[in-house]
C-alpha cells in the first residue's frame, strides 16, 4: 500500500488515463483496420480524412508519436492512390 496520501491519488489518477488512452488507442487502430481493409476507392476516400483526424488527435495528446501518425497518414493515402489506380508518386 502507498505511503503517502498523494500516491494514492496519482493511482487514481493512473488508472483513469490508462483507461481512457486504451480506449482512445483502440479506436484508433480500428480505425486504420477499417481504412486498410476498404476495397473501394469511393468509401476508402470517404474514411481518410476520419482516420487522418484521429491520427493527429492521438499525436496531439501524446496518445501515439507525432512521426507516427504522420507515418500512418502517408502510407494510408499511398493505399488510397493505388486503390484509385493512380500512379503513387
Amino acid at each position: 500500500m502507498p505511503h503517502h496520501k498523494q500516491f494514492e491519488k496519482t493511482l487514481r489518477q493512473d488508472a483513469k488515463r490508462r483507461l481512457r488512452n486504451r480506449t482512445q488507442r483502440t479506436r484508433l487502430r480500428h480505425a486504420v483496420r477499417e481504412f486498410r481493409a476498404e476495397s473501394n476507392p469511393a468509401t476508402a476516400a470517404g474514411l481518410l480524412p476520419q482516420v487522418a483526424a484521429l491520427l493527429d488527435k492521438g499525436a496531439k495528446t501524446h496518445l501515439i508519436h507525432a512521426r507516427t501518425a504522420d507515418r500512418l497518414k502517408s502510407r494510408l493515402a499511398l493505399q488510397l492512390q493505388r486503390l484509385q489506380g493512380t500512379p503513387a508518386a
